[in-house]
């Protein structure tokens, strides 16, 4: 691993300074931690997709051992508790009401309709599971399209159709123009099947209600604790939000799921004021798969029009996206602005028009998942890249170089609203082919042509937005949040530093990555910096981490902070050293004069001096902090390009991911250890939908995939050793340059496998089309009906 600089810790492969605790076993979760006199909490969930409850008999379990309550709708209803909101709204949205608990109907396998409160875990699961609940079934639907088919079964009488939103985005009628000039045009109906996150640690709360001063604490697996607040105290519990401390200790993954706001949440703090005892709750893994928001689950129609020149005119997209039975907190931005406005890709493309109909169904509510709405739109530009090319002859390598944007149009105004601020494809699409002898694995797909084997050579080159701003502009679009970020910088009488970031760290490194940008800037050694995060009772305010957005948002308002307190760490010297603040430089950990280098005060001395204030400038404050506010000017778009190669067993449909490589441009790497971490991670989950993972429903909506014997994961066994490299193109728009990487390998790597498959399937069988994932069993019949085609045209000419 290279180091950029080995004298600057930005820039260094250093190992993650929170990685001891967790491998140790000393991490401390929600789960972990315990509180005198705790009562546990067990939700009793709908085992149908949808159903009317007709009642329920509290008294069949509440002479049982350890119970304490019983808790339904009514309750939660009497006790003012408002409905989960939305956190972005689209214009005409329908929302439907979301209640802690089921108030009336049960609207997806899952759904909570009452809860039980006992002494131990083991009493109330108990209990629950003996909890007499009478159900009528109701008509349901799972699919998207069905739900919105004339005569659907309505998932809410007040949503007509289950029709959530239309929402549109391009100039249609240019698009129009486009194709009627196109040489050449494919189409192509994609599925982005459904996901489920599946962190290491199910997600978990535990309330604690303090009567005589009103205040809860509540302590959760939650990846932007500020935000959990501000929803759980002003539109839940309709409590005043300084009176609501929310904890986020170590979180074991998120992947998204872990952003929004949950029932089960709402719950122990009801139950914590009711009953005045703590109250905790933790998933086991199959409440996981009927509760956690779940990802993707799209059905889409494509068209891709070139010119006689194979130069992309234009790109038509049709989507029907599943949002299940409710709308949770970024569910209609996920499908809409983090995806259409990602079509164009990196390519240029005169006309790019995109139409999405939200559906409601009784499934499980969906929203973002790693990467939310960027791979869903990689996955349809590159596999429909890949498509065009083989109709033209043409290798898909080439096909790309041939319509990338290029270096000197940047900053790129895209058809569809954003601007790239930066970006060149070319050295990466070069890079990737290198790293991975992309001639020789085309020299070896010939080869084997034929072979019980066959190869497949997936390539995709593609961008990604993250890093959400600006907040006047998300505003505009629909966010009912900002999208800047905060730190504090707090430095102690001896030189020990603070870091207070409302950033959330969940298996990112932050506690490596920022405090190495702290140690560049204050020039100390870095185990003199700890950072502080996950708690709104320590930090004033924060918009959490999601969209890859902690370093570009979260490390630029650190470097503010940092550079404040430098600069009054420089007046400091200067006063000390009687010389002008314009002639201290600070260099080597020392506040030296300018051409008087044995003037000189360390950074103790200033440190120090701030809070004796003995010897102090007149016009500046005591003490050694600092905040600072960062709202971006734009997004920030990585890029790169991902090249996977696969075999396929022809004789049982077995895909094997041979070989994976990846090149990346998020900017300067602060740590290359965890970027090429992040990226690891990244393609491994990516690569899971392409081949193995899918949540599965029956047309009504019962829930066929919800343990490890159906659901398929990724094991350690199922992937390569991944080849990286990088290329740098700093953003314009932030102090550090930085771009993000915590999502780009699940983006890229979902479309790259794909392409690997069917560039198999394609140059053996003339296969132009599988959904995924491409299991064993999928992919085998689609060879024999190949070969049954193949047999049939042979005879035909015999």
């Amino acid at each position: 691993m290279t180091e950029a600089n080995s004298d600057k810790y930005v820039g260094r492969a250093l190992k993650r300074r929170e990685d001891p605790r967790f491998i140790t076993g000393t991490g401390r979760y929600t789960d972990d931690i315990q509180l005198h006199g705790t009562l546990h909490a067990a939700m009793v969930r709908s085992p149908y997709p949808h159903a009317r409850i007709r009642s329920i008999d509290k008294a069949s379990v509440e002479g049982m051992p350890g119970v304490v309550r019983v808790l339904t709708g009514d309750d939660v209803k009497e006790a003012g508790i408002g409905s989960i909101p939305v956190g972005w709204l689209l214009p005409d949205l329908k929302t439907p009401a979301h209640p802690a608990i089921a108030q009336g109907e049960a609207n997806h396998v899952g759904d909570i309709v009452a809860v039980v409160i006992a002494e131990t875990r083991t009493q109330a699961e108990d209990a629950a599971a003996q909890l007499d609940v009478d159900y009528e079934a109701l008509p349901s639907v799972a699919l998207g399209s069905a739900a919105l088919a004339e005569g659907a079964p309505l998932v809410h009488d007040d949503i007509p159709g289950n029709v959530a939103f239309h929402w549109e985005i391009g100039d249609e009628a240019a698009l129009n123009e486009a194709f009627k000039r196109a040489k050449h045009t494919v189409k192509v109906k994609l599925r982005n099947q459904r996901l489920v996150a599946n962190p290491i640690e199910p997600r978990a709360s535990l309330a604690q209600f303090a009567p005589a001063s009103g205040e809860y604490t509540l302590y959760t697996t939650s990846q932007n604790p500020h935000v959990h607040r501000l929803i759980l105290a002003a539109f839940v519990m309709n409590i005043p939000e300084h009176k609501l401390r929310v904890v986020s200790p170590d979180v074991g993954g998120g992947f998204g799921t872990k952003i929004f706001q949950y029932q089960e949440e709402v719950i122990v703090l009801l139950a914590a004021r009711l009953l005045g005892r703590p109250v905790k709750w933790s998933a086991r893994r199959s409440e996981a798969f009927v509760s956690d928001a779940q990802g993707r689950d799209h059905e889409t129609e494509v068209e891709l029009a070139v010119d006689d020149q194979n130069r992309m005119l234009g790109f038509r997209v049709n989507t029907v996206a599943n949002l299940g039975a409710y709308q949770t907190l970024f569910a209609p931005a996920v499908p809409t602005y983090l995806y259409g406005t990602l079509c164009n890709g990196v390519y240029k493309m005169p006309a790019v028009h995109v139409k999405v109909t939200g559906a409601m169904t009784n499934t499980v509510p969906v929203d973002a998942y790693r990467g939310a709405g960027r791979p869903e739109a990689t996955y349809l530009v590159e596999r429909t890249v890949d498509v065009m090319a083989h109709e033209l002859g043409l290798d898909p390598a080439e096909f790309r170089r041939l319509n990338f944007i290029g270096p000197d149009e940047f900053p790129y105004q895209t058809p569809v609203a954003l601007v790239y601020d930066s970006g060149n494809y070319e050295p990466a699409l070069d890079q990737a082919m290198g790293l991975m002898n992309y001639r020789a694995l085309r020299e070896e797909q010939a080869r084997m042509k034929g072979g019980k084997t066959i190869l497949g050579v997936g390539l995709i080159s593609f961008l990604e937005a993250c890093g959400l701003a600006p907040s006047a502009l998300v505003g505009q679009l629909g966010a009912q949040a900002g999208q800047w970020e905060s730190s504090l910088v707090r430095v102690h009488p001896t030189g020990k530093v603070e870091l207070y970031t409302g950033s959330h760290s969940h298996g990112q490194g932050h506690e490596t990555a920022f405090t190495q940008i702290a140690a560049d800037e204050l020039q100390i050694p870095i185990d003199d910096i700890e950072l502080i995060h996950g708690d709104t009772g320590r930090m004033p305010y924060g918009w959490g981490t999601y969209g890859s957005r902690s370093a570009a948002v979260g490390g630029s308002a650190l470097k503010l902070a940092l550079q404040k307190v430098t600069a009054k760490m420089k007046k400091i010297a200067a006063h000390l050293l009687e010389a002008s603040p314009d002639d201290i430089e600070h260099e080597d950990g020392q506040f030296r004069v300018r051409g008087a280098p044995d003037k000189a005060k360390s950074f103790f001395d200033i440190a120090l001096m701030a809070h004796l204030a003995h010897n102090y400038p007149e016009d500046l404050e005591p003490g050694l902090e600092a905040t600072a506010f960062y709202d971006p000017k734009n997004f920030v778009y990585p890029f790169g390009t991902h090249i996977a190669v696969v075999e396929i067993d022809t004789d049982t449909g077995k895909v094997k991911l041979r070989e994976y490589g990846s090149v990346d441009d998020c900017g300067p790497l602060i740590n290359p250890l965890i970027v090429h971490g992040q990226v690891h991670g990244g393609v491994a989950q990516g690569a899971g939908q392409a081949l193995w993972e899918e949540a599965a429903y029956d047309d009504e909506g019962n829930f066929l995939s919800g343990t490890y014997m159906e659901y398929a994961m990724p094991r350690a066994d199922d992937v390569p050793f991944f080849k990286n490299g990088h290329t740098v193109t700093p953003s314009p728009h932030n102090p550090l340059g930085v771009k993000g990487i915590g999502e780009a390998g699940t983006i890229a790597s979902t479309a790259a496998v794909a392409n690997a498959v069917m560039d198999a399937l394609w140059h053996e069988y003339g296969i132009t089309h599988l959904d995924m994932p491409y299991t064993s069993e999928k992919v085998w019949r689609a060879i024999q009906d190949a070969r049954g085609r193949q047999a049939g045209t042979q005879a035909a000419d015999d």
